[in-house]
């Protein structure tokens, strides 16, 4: 059969959605590893696969329209996130004005906990949380004309319109035996991270979950989709499943040999251990790889840091949120204010730059004070980059529930928003458009410092790194 995956362009009047992450709107272009890797597997069953990013190529409605006029397939696949609902509800209106027959599958988070807002018509199926196996079956079933019935892990209208859930599928014990992602759909994409010193860099995700239980967390867009499936079936988060060191070496020499020069790896967490995290950095070394990593503060030792610092890594992205403990014990981050710092003098200690997410709101303990001080100790750390955000009352996090009974949503329920620059949130001391203001001043103060501008004009390798990094400063100021 022949699969298309659309990554369509913003439809929706704002800027277009980053659907890899899943919960902000795109600050620079970023590999989509997870559908990339379902596109790899229909490969591997041998279908026709085509990849076209509508985004990344700058590229508008009319040329949607004039794309799909034009286009056969057999089925149209969009891997969606919440704030990409609008965009991707218009590109099903504009397929069905050309195909009206043709077979949508929808993939991601968004469509795992809003299936009614995907499905409007009875060729629109999705498949929910983790979705190698159950995608993989649907386009079994629909080649050989068998009931959708018998697939699960999927939701699709019957013919009352009713929605129709079947069984959820197996999580996948071995990811070894997945393909690698089909990054050759993407050829001619030259992707370019700021936190990395050496493009083109790519995506690598080692492990899927997380076993930590922050209240708030919405992790990356295919384990949000995994909790998401998890929590509905049994009320509780899946389990976290790992690759094994070979399989990863193997992909690392499969990147190195298509020219790649960096790696994110988008792991929830990605240090788990030091012998785990050696026998990687050897691999990375092997190849001559620039990298960079998620990692809870309470993963980092000087054992830890010394690894690192024996590798080029060029970032460790740690969740701080606040510097408050009250704050931290409220959220459940399972940890305190001087364990992170520690953290943070560790990395610096080794040389290994240090990026902080901070998340402003993210208790109804966080006063303008509380914030405040948060910033200025972000400061006195010395770490070249701070992403803030506002905390957003995701549905499917335990702080959804906690906001919407307390009556904390402005306007009583969720709306997709994007965390980088609004608030959907009014605490009763603290309002949304006072937390916007204060991550306006915390964005401006912090990077607006000669010595964090001269420290990153001095990080860049070209002209093209600097213009890249410039834009993605623009958009966190000014959306």
């Amino acid at each position: 059969m022949r699969i298309s995956f659309i990554v369509p362009p913003s439809l929706d009047g704002f800027k277009p959605a980053e659907r890899s992450a899943g919960c902000t709107r795109l600050v620079y272009n970023m590999p989509n590893i997870y559908e990339l890797i379902v596109a790899a597997q229909f490969e591997k069953l041998n279908h026709d696969v085509e990849y076209h990013d509508f985004v990344i190529n700058n590229q508008s409605k009319k040329d949607l329209h004039s794309f799909l006029k034009q286009h056969q397939t057999d089925v149209y696949c969009i891997w969606s996130v919440n704030l990409a609902i609008e965009t991707d509800r218009e590109t099903v209106n504009i397929i069905r004005k050309y195909h009206t027959k043709k077979w949508i599958l929808f993939l991601g988070p968004g469509p795992t906990y809003f299936p009614d807002r995907y499905l409007t018509d009875n060729y629109i199926v999705i498949a929910r949380g983790e979705p190698e196996i159950s995608a993989s079956n649907l386009i079994n079933a629909i080649e050989h004309k068998q009931p959708l019935n018998t697939v699960n892990g999927i939701s699709y209208l019957d013919e009352d319109e009713n929605i129709i859930r079947t069984p959820t599928e197996k999580l996948i014990e071995d990811l070894d035996t997945l393909p690698f992602p089909a990054r050759r759909l993407a050829n001619g994409v030259l992707y370019r991270n700021p936190k990395l010193k050496h493009s083109p860099y790519t995506s690598v995700v080692t492990s899927r979950n997380c076993p930590y239980h922050c209240i708030y967390c919405v992790p990356s867009s295919l384990t949000f989709a995994r909790e998401i499936e998890s929590k509905a079936l049994n009320g509780t988060k899946p389990p976290v499943s790992s690759r094994s060191i070979k399989n990863i070496d193997t992909e690392l020499a499969l990147i190195a040999q298509q020219g790649y020069k960096s790696i994110a790896f988008v792991d929830d967490n990605f240090i788990w251990d030091s012998v785990r995290l050696q026998k990687i950095v050897d691999s990375l070394n092997k190849y001559g790889f620039h990298w960079g990593c998620q990692a809870r503060a309470d993963a980092i030792t000087p054992e830890v840091a010394g690894i690192l610092s024996g590798s080029k890594c060029d970032y460790i992205d740690i969740g701080v949120e606040s510097f408050n403990n009250d704050i931290l014990k409220f959220i459940r981050k399972g940890m305190t204010k001087d364990k992170i710092i520690n953290a943070i003098k560790w990395l610096t200690k080794y040389n290994i730059p240090v990026k902080l997410n901070i998340l402003i709101g993210a208790s109804p303990l966080e006063t303008k004070e509380t914030i405040r001080d948060t910033v200025r100790t972000a400061k006195k750390m010395k770490v070249s980059q701070v992403m803030f955000n506002i905390v957003s009352p995701f549905p499917g996090t335990n702080f959804y529930e906690l906001a919407k009974k307390s009556g904390w949503i402005r306007g009583g329920e969720y709306r997709p928003t994007d965390v980088q620059q609004e608030s959907i949130l009014d605490y009763p001391h603290l309002s949304g458009k006072e937390m916007e203001r204060i991550l306006f001043w915390s964005n401006f103060s912090f990077f607006m410092r000669p010595g964090i501008i001269l420290r990153h004009l001095k990080q860049f390798r070209s002209f093209r790194d600097f213009y890249s990094a410039l834009k993605s400063f623009k958009v966190k100021m000014f959306g």
